[in-house]
């Protein structure tokens, strides 16, 4: 490697270590933010466990779909059984994460329907999907 790219390289690190939270750098500053959350009733263990179980398992999933439509995989009943079991472990998480937050699952969903609702009606509609409301996240 050139000296010219390793110089660019540790500029980067510098660079990326500047614009990191603290919490992200230094395990007692994070310990301090988990005790925070933890004091405003939401599970820290759970929620962890789930955001990064979701994010696992959703990867797994997709792995899945870029390999039937990218890559030949074929769509199969193995693949379908295979997704399935992908999203069971996603609801898994999802579980996790809606205890973590003391939420009520169907509270989520039907929350979900009336944000999905209020925003495309009865039909989906690409203009409504690209051009939101103020305050439609």
């Amino acid at each position: 490697m050139s000296d010219k790219v390793r110089e660019y390289l540790n500029s980067y690190a510098d660079f990326v270590t500047k614009v990191t939270s603290k919490p992200s750098l230094e395990s007692e500053i994070l310990k301090e933010r988990i005790d925070e959350i933890d004091q405003a009733k939401i599970f820290s263990p759970r929620l962890l466990t789930a955001a990064l179980g979701l994010s696992a398992e959703t990867g797994e999933f997709t792995e899945i779909v870029k390999k039937m439509f990218l890559q030949g995989k074929p769509p199969n009943a193995e693949n379908i059984y295979h997704m399935k079991r992908e999203l069971g472990d996603i609801m898994w998480y999802w579980s996790t994460a809606c205890m973590a937050l003391s939420l009520d699952p169907f509270e989520v969903i039907e929350e979900n329907r009336a944000k999905l609702e209020a925003r495309y009606g009865e039909q989906f509609e690409v203009q409504r999907s690209e051009h939101r409301r103020d305050g439609d996240l």
